[in-house]
């Protein structure tokens, strides 16, 4: 039987984002595969967790040149941001919340390339007075990651069904990012 990476990286990335503290063989069995399998392409969690980061980052980026965010107007190419990035919200959930991502060897650069592009999309929703002066595209990136973190938990949880949470993270971003004229 051959090894399906992507496959066991998904698995390991629902997993771990509903059980931080999940053992190897609790991954590997959510994965379809044997322990000693996982540790062949995975030697330890640390192992696991940087191929998630690889395939998440890679994941996002994919997210962001689908949604063509330098087309057409701000708000718009959030909406087809939130609609691309959807399928990857668990990984972006669990990379999200995975602090030892960030101590010792520093923040992957990819982390830097996605903040940008989407910091650069808030700033031009904000340039072309869209989106609120008030909030900093610095913000409002790390307010996406944030409502797509909790959309997946609620997916996952069922309390939010999958159809819907595409419109629930545009609409509550966008409502709180829209820039109103004062009266």
């Amino acid at each position: 039987m051959s090894f399906d990476r992507d496959h066991v990286l998904r698995a390991a990335a629902d997993l771990l984002t509903r059980k931080a503290t999940a053992t190897t063989e609790e991954v590997a069995r959510a994965a379809g595969t044997s322990r000693a399998t996982l540790n062949r392409y995975f030697p330890g969690r640390d192992a696991l967790v940087r191929a998630l980061e690889e395939f998440g980052l890679a994941e996002c980026e994919a997210a962001l040149d689908e949604a063509r965010l330098d087309e057409g107007a701000a708000d718009q190419a959030v909406h087809r941001l939130v609609r691309a990035m959807e399928p990857c919200a668990g990984l972006v959930s669990f990379l999200y919340s995975e602090n030892q991502l960030f101590e010792g060897e520093g923040q992957h650069a990819g982390w830097s390339r996605i903040d940008e592009r989407l910091n650069a999309l808030f700033r031009r929703g904000q340039e072309s007075g869209a989106f609120r002066l008030d909030l900093s595209a610095v913000w409002l990136t790390e307010a996406l990651y944030g409502l797509l973190t909790a959309g997946s938990w609620a997916v996952t949880e069922g309390r939010v069904a999958r159809n819907d949470i595409t419109h629930m993270i545009v609409e509550l971003l966008l409502g709180g990012a829209t820039r109103r004229d004062a009266t």
